[in-house]
């Protein structure tokens, strides 16, 4: 009978564990290990989880959708929504911007944002795919929490000219 006992109390309490990780993991924050080098020299990517960034994703900013040029954020993939991708904001719904490496601007359209990863030659993004819809952005990340070494806030930055006051 202890024997049950005993199970029956791991088994409660790994349960409300998972029932308390997922809830914060769904409404506060979660973490993301990143993964290809699109953002790299930001963050770095390796084949193994323990040596490449793992990120901390707040999640408080999906609320209003409060985002600002810079942020770095995570997504599920427009092609395919079981993928994370780790990116830049570049452009917000509404605004004007000029394409990289082209003299044409475009309007961002409502409820739509401009991502791109910080390694122009290997990321796949806004310029492949074009804008994608805010619904789509899973947190912005504030930390990186791995490795060790580089334990600290996730810096803002915008690559220049982009926005067009038109």
């Amino acid at each position: 009978m202890g024997t049950r006992n005993h199970l029956w109390l791991a088994a409660k309490r790994t349960l409300t564990w998972y029932l308390v990780g997922s809830t914060i993991s769904d409404r506060y924050a979660t973490v993301v290990s990143v993964t290809g080098d699109s953002m790299h020299p930001t963050f770095t990517a390796a084949s193994s989880s323990l040596r490449g960034d793992v990120v901390l994703a707040e999640r408080s900013c999906l609320e209003k959708y409060q985002f600002s040029h810079g942020d770095v954020v995570v997504f599920k993939c427009p092609s395919d929504h079981r993928e994370l991708f780790v990116k830049r904001l570049i452009a917000l719904p509404g605004e004007w911007m000029q394409l990289p490496g082209s003299p044409d601007i475009i309007k961002i359209p409502e409820g739509h944002c401009w991502v791109e990863g910080d390694n122009a030659t290997r990321s796949w993004d806004s310029r492949s795919f074009g804008p994608i819809p805010l619904g789509l952005i899973k947190g912005r990340v504030t930390h990186v929490i791995w490795p060790p070494s580089k334990i600290g806030r996730v810096d803002t930055k915008m690559p220049e000219n982009r926005i067009s006051p038109v």
